[in-house]
């Protein structure tokens, strides 16, 4: 039996992504951990590593993939370079129908493809296995530390996108001086630990939610909040998460407690359209809010965070929401604003270290079902196409599928 043939494509999509799902060095571990596989990379002028990078460490650089088995990019691949009765993975944004995505997946059926899409490998209990979620919270993080010393001109940290590695942007770190204020970080899953990983080295001191919300500090502080902290059920007196997952609508938001002793927040929580904002627009006018600095490391625009409107770039970070006309204004305009953070591709300031740490993920935890048979059924979960139709798991995106113009819509840029 020939061995596994697993291409890296160059990434397509616009605006460019400069991420990769393995690395040079994680080549060499994957080939030498999994001898049933053969790895080759489809040259790119894009990616934050090298063709010349792959090839010194003896993996095969190439312009056609069309001798692989399986294909692994990193966002979505433009329909006109999508290959045939191939088995791709990536992410591929359609499972919530998302419309620009509707023509991708109408031609994934189209040509016979298999997609596995990273976002729905899950372990049996539902935890996904792979993600790019700690590097948003490190970006994030750091965006929102960027954004208040600019807003109160307390200091200028670089932008982590100008920053060659995260230890480039490390050495910032040091320039963060703080009154004392309190941080409110959201959120208990990747993204949050990774904006605690931020503010620990910047060493800014962790304090439990009673001790944030009841005693003052003289030096600047964050806590982290859970769901169970700043959301509450009327008719049932003790906290129960399963629940809370299961009937969000039957909750109402307790955060008003916190916009009173917030000066920052960092939302790194997984937020569900059926579940309660934050805060609403109407809190923020009130003379008692205090948040002035918002860093949305989750990005639902007009999600959780009523004041996220809409999303930024890499390039242009942040604007300021203005609490008493509900308008959006040029970042820093006037202190009495919120300013905003919201990023939507956050991993992508750091894209050597994220892919690092994604190509780990799909080592450790992806490529091992590709050669045991899929025993825990992994792979098969995350299969949203094959045979040329949708898998019973989600067919409920055959009408999305079937909205777009067959195998002729292209993707909008997202």
């Amino acid at each position: 039996m020939g061995k596994t043939k697993i291409g890296v494509v160059k990434e397509g999509k616009t605006p460019t992504d400069k991420r990769v799902p393995l690395t040079p060095k994680k080549c060499v571990e994957a080939l030498e951990k999994f001898p049933e596989m053969e790895i080759v990379v489809q040259s790119s002028d894009v990616r934050s590593f090298a063709d010349a990078e792959y090839a010194e460490l003896g993996i095969p650089v190439q312009q056609d993939l069309h001798d692989c088995d399986i294909l692994l990019g990193v966002k979505e691949v433009p329909i006109d370079l999508l290959i045939p009765n191939k088995t791709y993975f990536f992410f591929s944004h359609t499972i919530k129908k998302q419309p620009q995505n509707a023509g991708l997946l109408r031609a994934i059926l189209d040509k016979n493809i298999t997609l596995i899409d990273y976002e729905t490998l899950k372990t049996p209990q539902g935890q996904r296995v792979v993600a790019f979620g700690r590097y948003a919270g490190i970006v994030g993080a750091y965006n929102g530390m960027l954004i208040y010393g600019k807003k109160w001109k307390l200091f200028n940290l670089k932008p982590a996108y100008l920053c060659h590695e995260m230890e480039d942007m490390q050495e910032e770190f040091f320039k963060v001086k703080l009154p004392p204020v309190k941080i409110a970080i959201t959120g208990g899953g990747r993204v949050a630990s990774g904006a605690m990983e931020v503010l620990d080295k910047m060493g800014i001191k962790k304090v439990s939610v009673f001790d944030y919300l009841y005693k003052q500090f003289t030096e600047p502080v964050y806590a982290q909040l859970h769901s169970g902290d700043y959301n509450m059920r009327p008719d049932v007196e003790v906290w129960d998460s399963p629940d809370f997952y299961t009937n969000p609508h039957l909750y109402k938001s307790t955060f008003r407690k916190f916009t009173r002793v917030t000066d920052l927040l960092l939302a790194c929580a997984y937020w569900h359209p059926n579940a309660p904002k934050l805060f609403t627009e109407e809190e923020a006018r009130q003379p008692d809010f205090r948040i002035n600095t918002i860093a949305d490391i989750t990005c639902d625009v007009n999600g959780s965070i009523p004041t996220t409107k809409r999303s930024t770039t890499i390039q242009d970070p942040a604007f300021d929401y203005n609490p008493d006309t509900g308008e959006l204004e040029p970042a820093y305009s006037r202190p009495e604003n919120i300013t905003v953070m919201a990023v939507d591709n956050l991993p992508c300031e750091l894209p050597r270290n994220a892919s690092r740490d994604f190509g780990r993920h799909l080592i450790d935890n992806v490529f091992p079902h590709l050669f045991n048979g899929d025993a825990e059924g992994i792979l098969e979960r995350g299969t949203i196409a094959k045979d040329g139709k949708l898998t019973p798991r989600y067919s409920y995106l055959q009408e999305y599928a079937d909205s777009a113009t067959t195998g002729k819509q292209k993707q909008e840029v997202a």
